[in-house]
């Protein structure tokens, strides 16, 4: 058994266990963690408790320590630059020509990278993007591509229920959803009533499809004849 603390960098997002040492960390303290990315500025949304080795990626990266005032003031400091980072670079996609829709911009908390994210058809040669916006940051670029799901994630919305989209309220990951469960569910397979914001399959599709697969392998087919015990009173 190993003692690790849950940390989440975004919300809603996935919990990522680090090892919290000597530490006394509580549930929503900002803390600065060591990943595989370098240092990343994150909140403890599980203050301590045991798991199983087999749960822990190893080797278990560190917390290094509880987020301090400066730390605080970086973060804010970059994060209002974002939406103006992202104007520059949307000029200077224009600019070069690229068949790209850019979507967000988010900096490290401590400025050392911007990162652009952005839609594609295919493959994009960026290079000279990538040395126009270094020349203007004067920091590391990093441009990331992401699917139709990713996204509707940062963008938010509203599903079809009324509800905050799913994706952009509680859930850490994206599961597969398939055909196959709106079928079993008996759901109509018009596109519209069971397609997302995004266009794929909902993924609502995929809470209650183990207690349809339960229920498939023990209830009657349709059009059985069924004998019960007859009862008398």
């Amino acid at each position: 058994m190993k003692i690790v603390t849950g940390v989440r960098f975004k919300r809603p997002g996935k919990i990522y266990y680090f090892d919290p040492e000597e530490l006394k960390l509580e549930k929503g303290m900002d803390v600065i963690v060591d990943t595989a990315m370098g240092e990343e500025y994150g909140e403890v949304v599980i203050a301590q408790k045991e798991v199983e080795d087999k749960d822990v990626t190893e080797p278990l990266k560190k917390v290094i320590r509880i987020a301090t005032e400066k730390d605080k003031k970086m973060r804010s400091d970059y994060k209002s630059k974002e939406s103006e980072a992202l104007k520059i670079c949307e000029e200077k996609v224009r600019k070069h020509g690229l068949p790209m829709k850019l979507i967000d911009a988010e900096y490290k908390y401590d400025g050392s990278k911007v990162i652009f994210y952005f839609t594609a058809d295919g493959r994009i040669d960026f290079r000279e993007l990538v040395k126009d916006l270094a020349s203007i940051f004067r920091t590391r670029i990093e441009l990331r591509q992401i699917g139709v799901r990713d996204e509707v994630k940062r963008c938010g919305g509203n599903g079809i229920c009324g509800r905050q989209l799913c994706c952009c309220s509680f859930l850490g990951n994206f599961e597969t959803v398939s055909i196959k469960m709106a079928k079993e569910q008996n759901i109509s397979l018009n596109p519209s009533k069971i397609s997302g914001n995004c266009g794929r399959l909902m993924c609502c599709l995929k809470y209650e499809q183990d207690v349809y697969e339960e229920k498939i392998k023990r209830l009657p087919r349709i059009g059985a004849i069924v004998k019960t015990r007859r009862r008398y009173r």
